[in-house]
């Protein structure tokens, strides 16, 4: 059983995808923009000829769609894709890729591998794009606007869990609006994913970079995350997975494959390096300061190297991952009110305008 915590919804999540590689951890935070509705009479059975129905539209989406899903092996692992031009481009994860520059692509649905190289990870929302040398063949998936995904839709997950090339789940989308993040460490590029949706589509080591799919075969999102359970031992979750919005994905790799790098990520930026700092009751205290970016929104409004911020806009701010998932929330250009702790015990409350998170 998950800890529940007033306000903030905490558990350990399970980086899938890199196949058989070390594990990490991440912690999800806030509530739903929409949740299911209450509960009412059970609706009645349905009839023999609605389940055919329903069996046909499975079987039509996954034979639409996965000739655009390939799995994408490194010199550490493996995990999956999506086809998003005809020119080759592929959208996956960053975790996927790692530290991996050149890479083999193959098509879930067979054929000899393509060999690949990194264009460019946007590591900061976890997503990256891969270009195959010899596109032929490759049919680009079609994507679905990601804005317009409802609570109880059906979906299936599409990708390589385990290896095991073009494995299909399904299940519903359980919620939308979740803000889920990831501490930085090896294997893991430290991501935090503003408004993603939640689903009971099965998740495994492998699927990262897959597709979330709805019933008219348009990809909606591409499966990153799925939570573990610490009642299991730290083994995931049944029915709680994580997929980026397909319309942040595809933001992010039409300006990738356009430009090599991401010019504008919609997304705020405080401009630190920081780190969870532990008190002496060995609880979280806040995020000590590294380094402050210079010509950044922190440095601007004088936090230095050495400051200890506690809270943003009057929440809390004990670790990073509260932090990131704060600022996930807000806008470049938005003003917000940082308490800060100085080095020499004095506290005090600056008003920073956040800028706007960069590619590196």
């Amino acid at each position: 059983m998950k800890r529940i915590v007033a306000g903030l919804a905490t558990a350990a999540v399970l980086l899938t995808g890199c196949g058989p590689a070390p594990t990490s951890r991440a912690t999800l935070s806030g509530s739903p923009t929409s949740s299911p509705a209450a509960s009412s009479p059970s609706p009645a059975s349905p009839s023999p000829m609605s389940l055919e129905s329903l069996e046909a539209a499975y079987e039509d989406v996954i034979a639409n769609v996965l000739p655009s899903i390939v799995q994408i092996n490194t010199k550490v692992g493996l995990g999956s894709g999506i086809v998003y031009d005809t020119a080759g481009h592929i959208i996956t994860n960053a975790h996927v890729v790692g530290q991996s520059t050149k890479m083999e692509v193959t098509i879930a649905t067979g054929g000899a591998p393509r060999p690949a190289r990194l264009v460019k990870s946007f590591e900061a929302g976890d997503l990256a794009v891969i270009k195959v040398d010899h596109p032929d063949g490759l049919r680009p998936a079609k994507f679905g606007d990601s804005a317009k995904v409802r609570v109880g839709q059906i979906v299936l997950a599409m990708g390589n869990p385990l290896g095991l090339s073009g494995s299909v789940t399904n299940g519903i989308v359980s919620a939308i609006g979740r803000t889920i993040s990831e501490p930085q460490e090896e294997g893991s590029p430290g991501a935090t994913i503003a408004g993603a949706i939640q689903t009971s589509a099965a998740i495994n080591p492998g699927n990262s970079g897959g597709a979330l799919v709805d019933l008219s075969g348009r990809v909606i999102g591409i499966p990153t995350l799925a939570a573990t359970d610490p009642d299991l031992g730290g083994g995931t979750a049944p029915g709680i997975g994580f997929a980026i919005p397909s319309n942040t994905a595809t933001d992010i790799a039409a300006q990738i494959v356009k430009q090599g790098r991401v010019t504008n990520s919609h997304r705020a930026a405080l401009g630190i390096r920081g780190s969870t700092v532990i008190g002496s009751d060995g609880r979280p205290t806040g995020v000590g300061v590294v380094r402050a970016e210079p010509g950044g929104a922190a440095a601007k409004a004088g936090i230095r190297a050495g400051d200890l911020i506690v809270s943003i806009n009057g929440k809390k701010t004990p670790t990073m991952a509260v932090l990131a998932e704060t600022i996930a929330a807000l806008k470049p250009g938005d003003q917000a009110k940082i308490g800060v702790l100085h080095p020499d015990g004095s506290t005090k409350t600056v008003t920073v305008t956040l800028g706007q998170l960069r590619s590196e």
